[in-house]
């Protein structure tokens, strides 16, 4: 599956022959449309998004108000409900989009892509192949990177993902992104038919297990190019690693997470908050060589016993590990499978029902 150079014309957009490719930029500006999504913040802090229609209103236990009062005011409105509950009305930024988008699949949060971005060097007019798309939540920060003049390519292994991901994505631009294709298949497979050898600047992978892709994003990756992975484990970043090491064609690995905590603001009370956004994944990046170039040895030497010796039935001493492959599933990850039901319901939210439920 793949995208077309057509698309519809977001709300408030100029028509026409002359008209550019939305790109989302004529929804982020300007008074309220109808169509336009919105974020209300109560007193509280509770967040509420709505999609503007004519004649809608939005309800909750201390009153209601209509769209109507909304729709061609400017954004920063106050709009009171008929129970006296004020709302200041805003559009969603791209982190708030990400958070309450449908989903099937788990999305990369906003301090990850953001890390994506700039340890990836994601650069405008950049060449990106993106694998591992899910909802669609990373794209839309390498789009907003890579720009008009850039391209962007995703690949996703599910075609209901790959749905969801299309609807996010054209929901929050307004259409089709002129910088994005999107295809469903292996990345093994469908990369050397998308991309010469040598000529893709950035790789970010998604994936399970994403030593399995090395060989063919080291054959599109240009000299210099970069290699980011996102993996959810321990083991994975592990293994991730000895296998770019022992590929021969990429730099030495590096490897982290981060964390964001944020702070209690009140008058004199100012002290972090009692919830923290911790682990959610583990960023590796590695440059590729140039072809007939071997990296240099390490020379840090190896803790002792940092690397096991295998035993005849594909573990290691003193292990449980079964045979090679065996544990890379998504239960064993401790990752919960995302059921059937909830993929049917998420892409009737985003407009992109299959044929036959």
């Amino acid at each position: 599956m793949t995208t077309d150079d057509t698309a519809p014309t977001p709300p408030g957009a100029p028509s026409g022959p002359d008209a550019p490719t939305p790109t989302g930029a004529d929804l982020r500006r300007g008074p309220f449309r109808a169509g336009d999504k919105v974020q209300l913040t109560d007193p509280k802090g509770r967040l509420h998004t709505i999609t503007l229609e004519p004649g809608a209103t939005f309800h909750t236990h201390r009153g209601y108000f209509a769209h109507d009062a909304l729709i061609g005011a400017p954004e920063g409105q106050v709009v009171a409900s008929t129970g006296g509950t004020e709302y200041v009305a805003l559009r969603p930024l791209l982190a708030d989009y990400v958070l309450s988008m449908p989903r099937g699949a788990a999305v990369v949060y906003p301090k990850d892509a953001g890390q994506i971005v700039t340890m990836a060097d994601i650069f405008p007019g950049a060449r990106v192949v993106e694998a591992g798309v899910g909802s669609g939540a990373l794209t839309l920060s390498l789009l907003r990177s890579v720009g008009d003049g850039g391209s962007l390519h995703s690949i996703e292994r599910r075609e209901d993902f790959a749905a969801i991901a299309r609807g996010n994505v054209e929901a929050f631009f307004g259409g089709l992104h002129p910088a994005w294709e999107l295809s469903v298949g292996d990345l093994a497979d469908v990369l050397p038919t998308v991309a010469e050898p040598g000529t893709v600047d950035r790789v970010v992978l998604d994936m399970l297990a994403p030593w399995e892709n090395l060989a063919a994003v080291a054959e599109a990756l240009a000299p210099g190019g970069v290699l980011c992975c996102y993996v959810a484990t321990t083991t994975q970043l592990s293994r991730l690693a000895e296998d770019v090491r022992d590929d021969g064609r990429y730099t030495e690995p590096t490897a982290w997470e981060s964390f964001v905590r944020g702070w209690h603001l009140e008058g004199l009370a100012v002290r972090p908050q009692h919830r923290m956004m911790g682990h959610t994944g583990f960023l590796l990046t590695t440059r590729r060589l140039s072809d007939g170039v071997q990296a240099p040895e390490r020379r840090r030497r190896p803790a002792k016993g940092a690397y096991p010796v295998a035993t005849p039935d594909g573990g290691a001493d003193g292990t449980s590990a079964g045979p090679d492959g065996a544990e890379w599933t998504e239960e064993a990850l401790g990752e919960r499978p995302v059921s059937p039901k909830k993929i049917r319901r998420v892409r009737r939210s985003v407009g992109q029902a299959p044929d036959q439920d």
